[in-house]
């Protein structure tokens, strides 16, 4: 049975959907099946918020510093049991929310979701991927058309509305591409974090 919470570097992680609009030539989930303390993060149906509400009442968030949603899936796919799970856990624990997603939400759902997810978290960490267009559609390969400027609006959109905004990528980039993402993000005002690719959080 998957998770749905699991251990990662003393945050707890939460693993609510398996669907993904992208199909990222780097995820992780290409690569084993379960991150952390999980041994699997396959879920056999897609969790219901009832069973995500049951996870995070069993479990002992004695210790741990962050929750995030981040699984083996786009958790803005799941965007209303994101966001209502979102609210109880902070009711429940206080701890400060993270959210890593695609910045596709908006494609994915037609509508504008950056005010939704701006009430529920305190953090939101975008993928960026690429320095440029035509190397995002290659190493994202997204379900969706004009995807990498529709990933930056909504990375300015949370930046207006959400204090800690920032745009990530791995460490598997050149550093020219690296330095070329900086730009990006600094033309936008929002911070770069540069992840290591063997951590798939």
């Amino acid at each position: 049975m998957a998770k749905i919470l699991y251990v990662y570097n003393n945050q707890v992680y939460a693993n609510i959907t398996n669907k993904c609009d992208c199909s990222c030539t780097f995820c992780i989930r290409s690569q084993m099946d379960g991150v952390g303390d999980a041994e699997t993060l396959w879920h056999s149906k897609e969790p219901s918020l009832e069973e995500i509400i049951a996870a995070i009442d069993a479990f002992d968030f004695t210790g741990y510093t962050e929750f995030v949603y981040c699984g083996y899936g786009e958790p803005t796919c799941a965007l209303e049991n994101l966001t209502a799970s979102a609210r109880y856990v902070r009711e429940k624990t206080g701890l400060p929310i993270r959210i890593n997603p695609n910045g596709l939400g908006n494609l994915y759902h037609k509508r504008d979701i950056v005010p939704e997810l701006a009430q529920v978290t305190d953090c939101i960490s975008i993928s960026l991927n690429a320095p440029d267009e035509k190397e995002y559609e290659k190493v994202t390969r997204p379900a969706f058309p004009d995807a990498f400027s529709a990933m930056l609006d909504f990375a300015e959109a949370c930046g207006r509305q959400i204090k800690r905004t920032q745009l990530s990528i791995v460490d598997i980039l050149s550093p020219e591409a690296q330095e070329a993402c900086r730009k990006i993000a600094d033309d936008r005002g929002i911070h770069l974090k540069i992840r290591k690719f063997e951590q798939g959080a």
